[in-house]
């Protein structure tokens, strides 16, 4: 196995900034972080300044490079969406199929299976969104397809899970009895809340069944009121509930987003997400999701109703976002991409974090947050080009 000793840039772990560091890799896997100076027999290799910090982790990854899961689930597909996200810095993610038909569902766990057997770089398991949602909600999801959870659904999802190394699934709470969020975290999947007008009590009900997720803060989903917290009030208010957010600018404004930072309990945090479709990477100005038309323009994804359907996103411009405008400090912005989502998903040292045993996934950035390099297990996967 090689051993390197990457020098010349601040190194942020996961938790705490190493100046004056090298990051020691060995084969696939962090060895440590040491001072610059010390002896090693790793091979130097110096990244002339910037940031090293952790790959990012998305949760929530409809397509990009031209492909989308819900228009060909297969292996072709899941590996055109990772290896698109790797220039922008994204090291794991979840291929995510919204609300479709059974065929497809079942399609694209059989494509989820293939990609662990081939062990295709970046592939971390799978996001079904829905079909199990509420129609009030739907957002871009075709409510033609949306339906109750019966038993064969369950008893699918339970059998997927067994075959692939995470599963998460967005489901309504008022659509889903707690005794099936029970049955399906019990099976190790991760239950999400999402595409929800439930009350607060339900949210609390479904969260004491084993939910421990909302999928895109504040959209699609029941708001904070005065009288009626709802699904954005249970997700701030229920410190075991993780929750995705958009932070596009354009699904949550700006302001909303630092409220609801600074209101969330813990210990479960707010994460970013990139909720991309099959764009992202391309020149496309629209695309076909499900039967329907939809148009790129102005930073965004919309139906002809005007409706949002994903978000033209990577997760570097998430960060950037998040730290410039909405301003928090560049280390809780980088966690928000890579700790945060890894701890939500549990697999976390593995990923999100450069601490010893973990995987040898980092990202180079320049100080001005522009992707230099991406390594994956040890090996670069992408490096700008110089001019």
């Amino acid at each position: 196995m090689s051993r390197i000793a990457y020098t010349g840039a601040r190194i942020f772990d996961g938790e705490l900034w190493w100046d004056r560091s090298a990051l020691v890799v060995n084969g696939d896997r962090v060895e440590g972080i040491i001072a610059a100076d010390s002896p090693t027999d790793a091979q130097r290799v110096s990244l002339g300044g910037g940031i090293v910090a952790p790959g990012f982790v998305d949760l929530q990854v409809n397509g990009g490079g031209g492909g989308l899961l819900n228009l060909t689930p297969d292996l072709k597909t899941i590996e055109t969406i990772c290896t698109n996200f790797v220039q922008f810095g994204t090291t794991a993610l979840l291929p995510t199929l919204i609300t479709d038909t059974r065929e497809k569902n079942a399609a694209a766990i059989t494509a989820g299976v293939e990609a662990v057997q081939k062990n295709v770089r970046g592939f971390l398991g799978l996001h079904l969104e829905g079909p199990h949602l509420a129609v009030s909600r739907k957002g871009a999801h075709d409510p033609k397809l949306i339906r109750p959870m019966d038993e064969a659904d369950l008893t699918a999802l339970v059998e997927a899970r067994k075959k692939l190394p995470n599963l998460l699934t967005t489901v309504a709470a008022e659509t889903v009895a707690p005794n099936q969020i029970t049955r399906l975290h019990e099976a190790g999947l991760v239950v999400s809340i999402g595409h929800s007008d439930a009350s607060y009590a339900m949210v609390k009900t479904a969260a004491e069944a084993g939910a421990s997720m909302v999928t895109h803060l504040f959209n699609a989903q029941s708001q904070l009121g005065n009288r009626e917290p709802g699904v954005v009030g249970a997700a701030l208010d229920l410190g075991t509930l993780w929750a995705g957010l958009i932070a596009d600018g354009i699904h949550v404004e700006a302001t909303s987003i630092g409220v609801a930072l600074r209101a969330k309990r813990g210990p479960a945090k707010i994460f970013l997400v990139t909720d991309a479709m099959s764009p992202t990477g391309t020149d496309w100005t629209q695309f076909e999701l499900t039967g329907r038309t939809v148009y790129r323009k102005d930073g965004a994804l919309r139906l002809a109703d005007g409706t949002l359907a994903g978000a033209d996103l990577t997760m570097i411009d998430a960060i950037t976002f998040i730290h410039k405008t909405v301003g928090l400090p560049l280390e809780e912005a980088l966690r928000m991409a890579s700790l945060y989502p890894a701890q939500a998903l549990g697999v976390s040292p593995d990923h999100g974090s450069l601490v010893k045993g973990s995987r040898a996934d980092f990202v180079h950035l320049s100080d001005d947050l522009k992707l230099r390099k991406t390594v994956i297990g040890g090996e670069t996967a992408w490096t700008a080009q110089t001019a």
